[in-house]
């Protein structure tokens, strides 16, 4: 901890501003947008496929971008290996919102899914482009239905995670755990954004991952990036609910209580009963502290696909949420432990299964190298 690739523990994250070798190689990392018109790349052998689920209706977002990066941070400590079976990591990426479209679940192809925040309300039915909750969103519902199946069909697979930020939490925790929405309210200030406290359930304390976060928190809590204008609360009654668990809340702006808001649910552990497998973050873990901020703002400049003022705004942004004095040890902490740990144990456990299957020797990677202990 923190999880970062090798190259930035060596040579500290500027290196990989300007000499990550993901940004000029495609042999072990790619990023493929899915064209709705042209349909679904068809399977790969050397394509090992991860699909991140864009939640932004259209809005350039840093949130999309950062989960990108972390799945190239992670492909970049593989490269080697990869490079020398002819295997990459190839992510899928679909605009769910703007071109309706979301992909079926193929088991044995997809084991890894990511999907990010986004503006509006959870219900796309109240995003009609004018009141003040829709955000400019106007929503087409017909992309809800066959998001709906694919988090059971995912749920249903021991072999396949999903791991859900913000909007997407909203989302998944409305389908599967009957959540009920809230819009923030003045009692709570509106919209939360900034550096929280979220608290940690008892069910937490006793988690065999997210029971990390305790180590270190004052009290029960720890602290997140949040940008949220919509709560979920718990439902009200436990019929058509899939089985889950709620491991943390909000606290509350004035008091610092626990709040009712939950912030952090899972519905299913991988197979060995450890690391999540289908759960949610009603906060931002995938942003990962101001040098990485900056980096995936800077490379989004330069790509070419913002404009100054958008840069300039989140610039502002970046130096609300990260003070330059500030101690980013307890948020570096939250990023690890609620999504680059699940990331990278779910990812190096699809690698290593598609280098034996295809008769390759593996060598030390391992899933169980996230837990911290060897094989």
């Amino acid at each position: 901890m923190p999880i970062r690739c090798d190259l930035k523990h060596a040579h500290g994250i500027g290196y990989c501003l300007y000499r990550c070798p993901m940004t000029s190689s495609a042999r072990a990392f790619e990023v493929r947008p899915v064209d709705p018109q042209r349909g679904l790349p068809p399977a790969e052998e050397g394509a090992i496929d991860v699909v991140a689920l864009d939640m932004n209706a259209g809005w350039p977002n840093l949130g999309f971008d950062s989960m990108l990066f972390a799945v190239r941070d992670a492909v970049c400590d593989l490269a080697a290996l990869l490079e020398g079976k002819n295997l990459r990591v190839r992510v899928l990426s679909y605009d769910v919102r703007s071109d309706v479209v979301v992909p079926r679940h193929e088991p044995g192809r997809f084991a890894l899914y990511l999907s990010s925040g986004g503006p509006g309300h959870i219900d796309p039915r109240r995003n009609d482009g004018e009141s003040e909750i829709a955000q400019g969103v106007r929503d087409d519902p017909a992309w809800e239905a066959p998001l709906a199946q694919l988090f059971e069909d995912v749920l249903a697979d021991e072999n396949a995670a999903f791991l859900a930020i913000c909007h997407s939490f909203g989302l998944l925790y409305r389908h599967l755990g009957q959540a009920r929405v809230a819009v923030r309210g003045p009692e709570k200030g509106g919209k939360s954004s900034g550096q929280k406290m979220i608290a940690l359930t008892d069910e937490a304390l006793q988690h065999p991952w997210f029971g990390r976060l305790a180590r270190g928190a004052i009290g029960g809590r720890f602290r997140a990036l949040d940008s949220r204008l919509c709560d979920l609360l718990a439902p009200e009654g436990a019929n058509g609910t899939a089985a889950h668990t709620v491991l943390a809340h909000e606290t509350l702006p004035t008091s610092g209580d626990r709040g009712d808001a939950v912030t952090l649910v899972e519905f299913a552990r991988d197979r060995e009963g450890v690391m999540p497998r289908v759960y949610g973050t009603n906060f931002h873990p995938e942003v990962v502290g101001r040098e990485r901020f900056r980096m995936v703002l800077e490379e989004r400049r330069a790509s070419g696909r913002t404009t100054e003022k958008w840069y300039q705004e989140r610039l502002e942004i970046l130096e609300q949420a990260f003070p330059p004095d500030g101690d980013e040890a307890p948020l570096l902490r939250t990023s690890d432990l609620t999504f680059l740990g699940p990331l990278r144990f779910h990812l190096y456990r699809q690698v290593r299964e598609r280098l034996e299957a295809l008769g390759h020797d593996a060598g030390p990677l391992h899933e169980h190298r996230v837990l911290g202990r060897t094989p």
